[in-house]
């Protein structure tokens, strides 16, 4: 226990609920995971919540487009999320849904008492409206030509192109991405929240409880003028009613970040904490948020604000990290480098990519790169060869020439001495969030010890009848060396602790517990802790990515970004490069399995007198006999593949959210088998 214990609460981002978590998000989960259970290693009263961002015009988009409810639709994005953080062992306290009676009392607090401090403006403002939809656009859901370059197919609030930044009424040629329409110009009164009021707080705060990284944007913004902010949205929308305007609700930038509080109010019911005493504006407990620097905004100007303006507890710190990039370049879906947390762990255990990102982490915001080759190579030279190897090399000794116990003394307590002095600068590095320096640190201490064996050599000594004792003691300082690394690496690979834990006959691996050796102790029979990453679990990670691709390729209504949750790496093509798709009904003449893989069929499809063999990654969703005499829809220019199971000739098209919900697209009746779909 620490001389002072702290009461800290921590978050990362909420994940949007219309997608699955990728590698790119785990960064983030993975990153703040390990902060977390080193605080609660180090004693402190730690807690970690989270919650599904549920609001907003995508999610209402899509759950129309799949036929469900968005009831349905956040719920069940909610259960895979959880089975993903719950297979990379990020340990929440408490995973809820911003889709709460607690998110919409805490949303509307806020609002009211912004609203009765003079905090909150009306006006009237001109929007696009799709008349066909009968509903206002968000700026991502109009589409047209540059006003400033002229680039085709640009978002209606920047060019990708040019960077150019205007209103979606600028573009040239402009539709509605939902329906295709012309938007027309429709007036409506809006909602503002005055961050200008806020500004001397704003530029106070910042300079204390940001990165000096972001301090430099956000002084960019200051310069520019902070401007009132939009906080309503018209009907139809998919949130919360605003308490005094009806039909008007809250734009999900609002009631997201308030999630942080509805979630840990649902815990604080669940476990009797008092919630006043971590979110009241004069609480001496610790508040930090984790997030991507592509969010920084609405979390060190928007957020902090509101919170200042409602009478709450403002942020001890707001930590930004960058994006992950693989093998150097943006995942991509057709690369096999998009690579969903689902599939990673069909084929590898997650602590080896929480010890890899650990190891590529520092406190800044500099993006990482997951390069595959290294990552192999570091898992096997650093935990297998390294870490792992030292229990592997003395445990057999202790357990079958003295019954598992140690020796009664150190052979070399300088050596040990070092190991444990060396842990209050990785607890620094660790509190610092400079994982990558607290993994070269903990690695050497890994070094030292493998010398100190090397140059002891047990298994020479072993064969010796009067060296019996130096076989003891040398094995013995090794295991006790090895259980300071594992105590050191315990908040980055969480299963291997309670491994070691079980070996070790300890009840802990709690940070000052290794200032005492363990000797005159009894340990159990060792088993294999890790194994080496294989180049063939590599190449089959990357083929199982392609196929799940193939499976999910669907044409879907466009999605906006996740407010709360960074993904800046999707693939996206200009509508000149959709034109090129062709469409084509296709009749699908014979189906059946394919040898050795997990989720594909394959598919002879006719086209109308041309035959073309597809395969296509709906197993999980179809039985060949399903399928065969139906009618579907393909891509017929779709270049050819060559793939283990034989060639690919084109794409079926499918929809749905994977697994058994997920449907083959159906032309219309009385389609035929070679028309072109337009």
């Amino acid at each position: 226990m620490p001389d002072t214990q702290r009461k800290i609460l921590v978050t990362s981002a909420l994940p949007y609920a219309n997608g699955p978590i990728h590698l790119g998000h785990l960064v983030e989960y993975i990153q703040t995971d390990i902060w977390v259970r080193f605080q609660k290693q180090r004693g402190h009263n730690c807690t970690y919540v989270c919650a599904d961002d549920a609001h907003g015009t995508p999610i209402m988009l899509k759950a129309d487009q799949l036929g469900i409810t968005p009831e349905e639709l956040i719920q069940k994005v909610s259960q895979d999320h959880q089975k993903d953080f719950s297979g990379f062992m990020v340990g929440f306290d408490n995973y809820y849904s911003t889709h709460s009676e607690e998110n919409k009392h805490f949303a509307s607090l806020v609002y009211t008492r912004l609203r009765d401090k003079g905090h909150i403006s009306k006006k009237t403002i001109t929007q696009a409206y799709d008349p066909e939809k009968e509903m206002f656009l968000p700026d991502r859901f109009v589409k047209g030509d540059c006003p400033k370059c002229g680039a085709l197919d640009q978002y209606g609030d920047s060019c990708e192109k040019c960077g150019a930044t205007y209103s979606p009424v600028d573009l040239k040629n402009a539709y509605s991405a939902v329906s295709g329409a012309k938007p027309i110009e429709k007036e409506s009164e809006h909602y503002f929240f005055k961050l200008g009021d806020f500004e001397e707080f704003l530029r106070n705060w910042v300079d204390k409880h940001v990165q000096s990284q972001m301090v430099h944007k956000l002084n960019e913004w200051f310069e520019s003028g902070l401007q009132n902010w939009d906080i309503s949205r018209d009907a139809p929308y998919w949130g919360f009613e605003i308490p005094d305007a009806p039909g008007k609700y809250f734009y999900v930038w609002l009631d997201a970040p308030i999630g942080y509080m509805a979630s840990f109010k649902n815990w604080c019911d669940k476990t009797g904490v008092e919630f006043d005493e971590y979110w009241d504006e004069a609480s001496n407990t610790e508040l930090y948020h984790f997030i991507g620097k592509d969010i920084a905004y609405f979390h060190t100007l928007f957020w902090p604000a509101m919170l200042e303006g409602a009478g709450f507890k403002k942020p001890d710190g707001v930590f930004c990290h960058g994006f992950l990039t693989v093998d150097g370049q943006k995942m991509s879906k057709s690369r096999g480098t998009f690579i969903m947390a689902e599939t990673y762990l069909n084929h590898l255990r997650p602590e080896y990519l929480r010890y890899y990102f650990a190891a590529k982490l520092g406190s800044g915001i500099d993006d990482i790169d997951l390069n595959l080759e290294d990552f192999r190579m570091r898992v096997n030279a650093d935990l297998v060869n390294k870490v792992v190897n030292i229990a592997s090399r003395c445990a057999g000794f202790i357990h079958k020439k003295f019954d598992g116990k140690l020796s009664a003394e150190l052979s070399s307590p300088k050596l040990y001495q070092e190991a444990v002095t060396a842990g209050d600068s990785i607890a620094d590095a660790y509190e610092k969030r400079e994982f990558g320096r607290a993994m070269r640190e903990i690695m050497a201490i890994a070094d030292k010890a493998n010398q100190y064996i090397d140059t002891a050599e047990p298994w020479v000594l072993a064969k010796q009848e009067d060296k019996q004792q130096e076989v003891q003691d040398c094995c013995s300082m090794g295991i006790n060396l090895f259980r300071v690394i594992c105590t050191y690496l315990a908040p980055v690979l969480p299963l291997v602790t309670e491994d070691v834990k079980a070996f070790l006959n300890l009840e802990s691996l709690a940070w000052d517990t290794v200032k005492q050796p363990l000797t005159n102790h009894t340990v159990n029979k060792f088993k294999p802790l890790m194994q080496r990453v294989d180049e063939d679990k590599i190449a089959a990670l990357i083929e199982d990515s392609r196929q799940t691709m193939e499976a999910t390729a669907a044409i879907q209504a466009p999605i906006e970004s996740s407010p709360l949750s960074d993904d800046p790496i999707s693939d996206t093509i200009s509508f000149d490069d959709f034109a090129k798709v062709d469409l084509r009904v296709a009749l699908i003449a014979k189906a059946e399995h394919v040898d050795g893989a997990k989720k594909l069929l394959r598919l002879t499809l006719d086209l109308g007198g041309e035959t073309r063999n597809v395969f296509a990654g709906i197993k999980s969703a179809y039985s060949p006999e399903d399928l065969q005499g139906k009618l579907t829809v393909m891509v017929a220019n779709l270049a050819p593949r060559k793939m283990k199971f034989g060639m690919s000739e084109g794409m079926v098209l499918a929809a749905g959210p994977g697994g058994e919900e997920l449907w083959i697209l159906e032309p219309h009746a009385g389609a035929q088998p070679g028309m072109r779909i337009k």
